[in-house]
């Protein structure tokens, strides 16, 4: 079989990110240990056959604790791309089709969304909103809304010029018909890609926040959690620190592979 080069980062991309699915799936119905049950008598244990990744500071296992951080992670990341998919999207749609003074206003809000620092942003919406994971999705969610509307606006904009476009207007279709019927299925591979890509971000975007300890809160466990705890261990029990950080790692390469997967096979 002739594989392209390109179509490496499907494959290899794929892979991973199947492989990480499956150890969401699992944790739904099997846990290795308990991830909260502290055993201090066990503490910074390195890798065995019993706790197969080690234990962090308190006795707790670790892979039980990835595990059940794979839930968080991915929930933030489906969550947080549709809330700025379906904004993003539905803004872009508007300011592109029906442009005038009502693109000039859209715009000029995502202007001014796109110039404000985005973690910044986050930082500053849970420090009024609260601390938890809900408020996270949502504030990874309203970073994530200028990326959608510009390239659905920009989809729009080259579209609706096109001859089917007018063909239909003059079979008499209505605006909300050749919005949602005609153009959007058209441009879907762009924000499709997107999409990959915001996945990714929204993922390091919560582990930067459980980092910060804005996130996900304790006992409950997050990759980036596990990684702020760890810090302070990583020379005796760096297995402690490694865990986490070749997660996010792999999800993130994995996410990234496949969008550039997408990009590429777009463009062929």
């Amino acid at each position: 079989m002739n594989i392209k080069v390109k179509d490496h980062n499907l494959i290899i991309g794929g892979g991973v990110l199947i492989f990480l699915l499956l150890i969401m799936g699992v944790s739904f119905f099997y846990l290795p240990h308990s991830v909260t049950e502290i055993n201090t008598k066990l503490k910074l244990s390195p890798p065995n056959f019993f706790y197969l990744l080690g234990t962090d500071n308190f006795g707790r296992d670790i892979l039980s604790r990835l595990m059940k951080g794979s839930q968080t992670a991915f929930l933030v990341g489906i969550i947080s791309v549709s809330i700025g998919s379906s904004i993003g999207v539905f803004l872009g749609a508007i300011s592109g089709f029906f442009g005038g003074w009502l693109d000039e206003i859209i715009m000029r809000i995502i202007d001014a969304m796109m110039a404000f620092p985005g973690i910044l942003f986050a930082l500053m919406f849970i420090s009024v909103f609260g601390v938890g994971i809900e408020n996270t999705m949502v504030a990874i969610g309203i970073i994530s809304i200028p990326t959608f509307a510009r390239i659905t606006r920009s989809g729009f904009l080259r579209e609706k010029e096109l001859e089917y476009i007018k063909a239909a207007r003059v079979r008499g279709a209505s605006n909300f018909r050749i919005i949602y019927h005609h153009i959007l299925p058209n441009i879907l591979s762009p924000i499709i890609v997107a999409a990959t890509m915001s996945f990714s971000n929204a993922i390091l975007a919560e582990a930067a926040l459980s980092y910060l300890g804005l996130g996900v809160q304790a006992p409950n466990p997050s990759w980036g959690r596990m990684l702020s705890e760890s810090q302070m261990y990583y020379m005796i029990a760096p297995w402690y620190t490694l865990a986490p950080g070749i997660m996010i790692s792999l999800t993130v390469l994995a996410l990234n592979m496949l969008g550039d997967f997408l990009r590429e096979y777009q463009e062929r």
